[in-house]
């Protein structure tokens, strides 16, 4: 690639000594992508400017809130209604919470529908879900800084999931508490590391684009560019359909701050918290529900080790083992994926796996937000059931047995004369 030639004497003397500029040109202007890409792709750049903004807006709001549990609901209610504009910050950021996990959502499941973390980009893919799992982790310990009622009982029933480690279960929880239980040194320790994670979050995202421009991007087709027929810059063509994205994007996310701030949050969390008054129905924000639904929906599990020690795994312990492990087996999908064709335009069989896996995880999420009891608790474990099934045996499966559709040469040759040479894929 070569080296741009700066005319303003100023970009030219700075670029000289340390070549920003000249890196910000390769990295954005002159950065070759496949010709194809569409909408979908969006999604990732939409994912930073929301970092960007959450980072913004809470590092505001840090000004203004207090950590301690006789004022931080009352802080929350001053920010509200004496800070200027700080209704319209906290709102932002509230908001903007939900907004993240949306574009995160779609972005790892446009990846799983075009197979974008197949060979060469493994790492990049696993970067991805280890940016997931910081979100994860950021966005519970926000939810905890209002000291609501949900803030309070909700801190309470995850940190105690960590009881389940052997041996050292109880250690952790005090350590995550501060002492024993969760009080003003707990609001402490997750207002401090709510403030740090998001600096994380950025360095992982930093790991996850260098990954991603060793390799560049996936495509549609899923097929490897072949020169430059099968590129094109990254300024001024994707610079402006990110633009467009952006405007429609911004267009849903102010709909909600400015028409309706509350949509995402739970009324009992504008009630200050009680440990004295156990709300009926304890329930996360929407974007953990997929997850709470699996923790609750694995029952008591017999175990026979080599035949002759008879285990029985709690109901607690088998839960959250399966949460997490509904996380983490997203990381070895490069590998449980066997088949050779990436994107699910090629794949009839996969294609329809794949969509019902989104209506499993959809029904998990409303599942979620249901008691744990009669026909929801049935519905949850046959969906939990599915949603290990297609990871673990029926993506493996499908990609040793399923006959795909006829892979085009190349990008270009997809939408020319030379797509009717296209290759049985193997």
């Amino acid at each position: 690639m070569s080296t741009p030639t700066w005319k303003n004497p100023i970009i030219k003397w700075v670029d000289h000594r340390m070549p920003v500029f000249t890196f910000l040109d390769h990295s954005i202007i002159t950065y070759p992508t496949p010709r194809n890409l569409n909408y979908w792709w969006n999604f990732g750049s939409l994912a930073g400017m929301v970092l960007v903004i959450m980072i913004a807006t809470g590092v505001v709001l840090a000004m203004s809130y207090t950590g301690h549990t006789s004022m931080a609901f009352d802080s929350v209610e001053r920010i509200m209604r004496d800070v200027n504009y700080g209704w319209l910050i906290r709102y932002v950021h509230m908001n903007g919470g939900s907004m993240f996990f949306i574009v995160v959502y779609i972005h790892i499941f446009r990846g799983m529908y075009y197979g974008s973390y197949k060979n060469p980009r493994e790492l990049l893919w696993i970067l991805g879900i280890m940016i997931f799992l910081a979100m994860m982790a950021t966005a519970f310990l926000g939810y905890v800084l209002p000291w609501g009622q949900m803030s309070f009982w909700g801190a309470t029933v995850i940190t105690n999931l960590f009881s389940v480690v052997p041996f050292f279960g109880e250690a952790i929880v005090q350590w995550l508490w501060g002492g024993f239980s969760v009080d003003n040194p707990t609001l402490n320790k997750f207002f401090s590391l709510h403030y740090l994670l998001p600096f994380v979050i950025f360095a992982l995202v930093f790991l996850h684009l260098w990954a991603l421009h060793t390799h560049k991007s996936g495509n549609p087709l899923g097929v490897e560019v072949k020169g430059d027929q099968d590129e094109i810059p990254f300024h001024p063509y994707y610079t402006a359909k990110d633009a467009f994205g952006v405007g429609v994007f911004l267009i849903f996310f102010l709909g909600f701050v400015f028409f309706a701030p509350n949509f995402f949050g739970e009324p009992d969390n504008y009630i200050e918290a009680n440990p004295l008054v156990t709300p009926p129905h304890i329930v996360p924000e929407w974007y953990f529900l997929p997850y709470y639904a699996i923790l609750r929906a694995v029952p008591d599990n017999f175990v026979d080790i080599w035949g002759i020690l008879p285990v029985i795994i709690p109901a607690k312990t088998a839960g959250v083992i399966a949460m997490f492990a509904s996380i983490l087996v997203l990381m070895v999908l490069p590998w449980l994926d066997t088949s050779k064709v990436r994107s699910a335009k090629f794949r009839p069989t996969y294609f329809w796996l794949f969509w019902i896996f989104v209506i499993d995880t959809i029904i998990l999420g409303y599942i979620g937000a249901k008691p744990a009891e009669g026909t929801f608790l049935i519905v949850g474990r046959l969906a939990t059931a599915y949603y290990f099934l297609h990871l673990v045996v029926l993506v493996p499966l499908v990609g040793k047995f399923e006959k795909t559709k006829p892979l085009p040469d190349s990008i270009s040759s997809a939408v020319t004369a030379a797509g009717s040479d296209a290759k049985e894929a193997s």
